[in-house]
């Protein structure tokens, strides 16, 4: 049995107490380098690549910035986004 508020969507219940990142990097970022960050919704500005999405728990964004070290990319800000924030700010 599944418990969740009425209306709740499955995706809802799925990623329930997954905390949300905004994680943002110096430049613009390749396809290629973007592929590598499945599930991850990605903004791009002039001076920054910023990428946003659920991360299951602190192996999993190690496992993030230790792949955005391997590219060579310049971490600028890794920020937990607050409960129920979809979007990035």
């Amino acid at each position: 049995m599944t418990s969740g508020h009425p209306g709740a969507s499955d995706q809802d219940l799925v990623t329930a107490g997954v905390a949300r990142y905004e994680i943002r990097v110096r430049g613009r970022m390749s396809d290629a380098a973007l592929s590598t960050f499945e599930g991850m919704d990605v903004e791009t500005a002039p001076t920054e690549t910023v990428l946003h999405g659920p991360v299951v728990d602190q192996t999993g964004l190690h496992g993030l910035l230790d792949r955005i070290q391997s590219l060579g990319l310049e971490l600028i800000e890794v920020r937990r986004l607050p409960p129920g924030d979809k979007t990035a700010s």
